[in-house]
């Protein structure tokens, strides 16, 4: 949906005559998430208001996946874009670890479901590039969900990232702007994912033991072309 007259300011308080906001999610670089509730219905949303188009929300417009949250509209304002997309119930992996470390045939569970959402992704030409335990959901039913496509980008043929994107620890080689991130950028991630999940430590401070430690010291190679290829080949070594 185009609406360039309005602003985003202008369209979230048209927005909130039907909504109200319940909390805010993330406030940072410009970016806002908020929960809101319809005042009548009483539905929740999760609305993301960015600086600029995020092309990957445009393309998950129309189509849907289990482990990636529905989008629901893409506006198009005068000065960024506002997402709607599905609110989930539920807990992160972060929020999990609090607790304790996962055991192994819990983590698997868990990255399965992910690599099941960056294969949707990658399929569709998208590099996640924000792989951490905060952003996947464990929902009330027991849904994996993996969020936060914000600083995702299309795969495409330039020679490097112009821009450092990535949580520190878990941003491959790649997004340091020495090349262009591809879908081997989220596997790299995935590595790091799995042994903070089982040890609690970057694989640098501690690596996993027994067979999660070969998962993980592939998926982390310096070299794109020493990992998993695929998100699949991931899945299967699990």
């Amino acid at each position: 949906m185009n609406s360039s007259k309005l602003t985003c300011e202008q369209y979230i308080k048209k927005l909130l005559q039907n909504y109200r906001i319940i909390s805010v999610l993330s406030d940072k670089n410009d970016c806002k998430t908020f929960r809101i509730r319809h005042k009548h219905l009483n539905r929740d949303l999760v609305l993301n208001s960015f600086p600029q188009i995020v092309t990957a929300y445009e393309i998950l417009c129309s189509i849907k996946a289990e482990n990636i949250p529905e989008i629901y509209d893409c506006i198009t304002l005068s000065d960024g874009q506002i997402v709607l997309e599905e609110f989930i119930s539920g807990i992160t992996v972060a929020d999990v670890m609090k607790s304790g470390n996962y055991h192994y045939r819990g983590a698997k569970r868990v990255l399965e479901s992910v690599c099941n959402a960056l294969d949707f992704l990658h399929q569709n030409g998208i590099v996640h590039r924000d792989i951490k335990p905060e952003n996947i959901i464990i929902s009330d039913e027991g849904r994996v969900v993996l969020i936060d496509l914000n600083i995702s980008r299309k795969i495409s043929a330039n020679t490097k990232d112009t821009v450092v994107m990535g949580t520190v620890g878990y941003a491959s080689p790649e997004q340091l702007g020495i090349t262009q991130s591809d879908p081997r950028t989220d596997i790299y991630a995935l590595g790091i994912l799995l042994n903070v999940m089982l040890t609690g430590k970057h694989p640098s401070e501690i690596l996993a033991r027994g067979k999660a430690k070969k998962i993980v010291k592939i998926c982390t190679a310096i070299n794109p072309k020493d990992r998993y290829q695929s998100v699949k080949e991931l899945a299967n070594s699990l």
